[in-house]
């Protein structure tokens, strides 16, 4: 294997990835798989965990389908235990689940603030805990947290949002200090405006999303995919000296 190839495989490597039912998370999932590793996919929905574990297992790959209500912050132990069981190891943690309620900052409820910060901030914290005390003993780690640009500028209708990535961001850089001892590598990615089936209604208004793209200078939104490659970079060994860093994807968007 050349060095370029060695520096970007997986082989060997079990990844664990909330939210890959569908969207972003299920695309990464796939990506890990064929880079090598064997998965662990993680969501709510058993129904579409079965049709992504399926697809992962085309690919040869040891996968496990693990149901789990991040909002049930109590029952992240236990299944980080039972993935390690399965897999006999955790390397790769990517932070992939999030969620978005869209008001103006007037019209924020507490019930509403409490959920965005919970999943895109509290669950990633108790996540990266439970895995990164499994990852300990092994002596090296990569944790991936899926942040958003809005962790680095600010934008309408968002306050819960921004404030859960931007959390998010300085937790990375929290945990990077922390655990580089253990040589666990903890960064995050900050996507642009992204299409997905759960944007998909959002970016139909004509409107909302000229404005959007007005605003990147690369001219686009992004796509799944453009959020591969830098995925794959911080769960492989090419960015083992790279810790606490957030890797914004946004066309040029924070450049400004």
């Amino acid at each position: 294997m050349d060095l370029l190839r060695e520096l970007f495989s997986l082989e060997g490597q079990t990844a664990v990835v909330t939210g890959a039912s569908k969207g972003i998370g299920r695309k990464i999932a796939v990506a890990l798989a064929r880079a090598g590793a064997d998965v662990a996919v993680v969501a709510r929905s058993e129904n579409e965990l079965a049709e992504v574990a399926e697809e992962i297992g085309r690919l040869g790959r040891n996968v496990l389908a693990v149901p789990m209500d991040l909002f049930r912050v109590q029952d992240i132990p236990g299944k980080v235990d039972a993935i390690h069981g399965h897999f006999g190891k955790i390397d790769i943690l990517i932070n992939n689940a999030g969620m978005n309620i869209r008001k103006p900052a007037l019209d924020v409820t507490e019930d509403d603030w409490d959920k965005v910060l919970d999943l895109n901030l509290k669950s990633a914290f108790f996540m990266s805990q439970a895995v990164a005390r499994r990852m300990i003993p092994h002596g090296r780690g990569k944790i991936v947290n899926m942040s958003s640009q809005l962790a680095v500028v600010g934008y309408y209708d968002r306050a819960a949002y921004c404030a859960s990535k931007g959390g998010l961001s300085q937790l990375t850089k929290a945990l990077a200090i922390e655990w580089a001892q253990y040589r666990i590598n903890v960064n995050a990615i900050a996507p642009t405006f992204t299409e997905t089936p759960l944007t998909k209604t959002m970016l139909e208004n004509r409107e909302f999303r000229e404005e959007v793209v007005s605003r990147i200078p690369l001219g686009r939104l992004g796509t799944e995919d453009d959020l591969l490659g830098a995925t794959l970079y911080l769960s492989s060994a090419a960015s083992d000296l790279v810790t606490g860093q957030t890797l914004v994807v946004d066309g040029g968007w924070t450049v400004w």
